[in-house]
This record gives structure tokens, C-alpha cells and sequence, in this order.
């Protein structure tokens, strides 16, 4: 599957964004999509994830209560709801799909297949 990451920008501490992963070549279905970020001089870091087909989201604890992952079926899209930004959320941030175990979601290595990133910025 080839995913393609849009919506990312340049706003103020205390905004939102909404981050858009679209697929081609297949859908989601059966596969798991995740959000990572990756700022500079940082390592890449997970964001959030859920199974396609129903089951929880995951995120990290310092996302939690301010980002939603979400699907759109129709579309085929992944969105990953931002709210609250602030200044450390700045990074590039990166939709990948793939079959990772639970113990695994969290943990890029387990997705195989990866957008080119979009840019968020966020000043305070």
C-alpha cells in the first residue's frame, strides 16, 4: 500500500490540525495505520495507532487526551486529530501501515509500509 501524509502546517501554541494519511494500491482493511513523529535530532517516535477494523487506539502519554486517531472508510483515509498543540509536538510526522502484534504497535519496525511525512511547527 502507498500512503500519502497532507495537512500539516505552521500554527500557534493551543491550535489544531487535522493530519490526513491517504492510501492507494489497497485499502486498510485487515491492517493496522499508526502515526509516528520524528523532530530534529530525535529518534522517531510513536504517536498513535489502531487497528483498521474496530479495537482500541493506542497513544503516547504525551498526546493522550489531546490527539484522536480516527478512519474515514469512505475515503480510505487514516486522521489523526490535533488539538492543544504546543511547542514540543514540532516534528515531522509520518502514517504507516502494517501487521504489527499488540505487543509491537508501538514500535516502528513493525510497519511495513510508510508516508513521506508531512511538517508540523508549532510556536509558542
Amino acid at each position: 500500500v502507498q500512503l500519502q501524509a497532507s495537512g500539516g502546517g505552521a500554527v500557534q501554541a493551543g491550535d489544531s490540525l487535522r493530519l490526513t494519511c491517504a492510501a492507494s494500491g489497497r485499502t486498510f482493511n485487515s491492517l493496522a495505520v499508526a502515526w509516528f513523529r520524528q523532530a530534529p535530532g530525535k529518534e522517531r517516535e510513536f504517536v498513535a495507532a489502531r487497528r483498521w477494523n474496530g479495537g482500541i487506539s493506542y497513544y503516547a502519554d504525551s498526546v493522550k487526551g489531546r490527539f484522536t486517531i480516527s478512519k474515514d472508510n469512505a475515503k480510505n483515509t487514516v486522521l489523526l486529530q490535533m488539538n492543544s498543540l504546543k511547542a514540543e509536538d514540532t516534528a515531522v510526522y509520518y502514517c504507516a501501515s502494517g501487521t504489527p502484534i499488540i505487543s509491537t504497535i508501538r514500535t516502528a519496525d513493525a510497519y511495513a509500509s510508510w508516508g513521506q511525512g508531512t511538517q508540523v511547527t508549532v510556536s509558542s
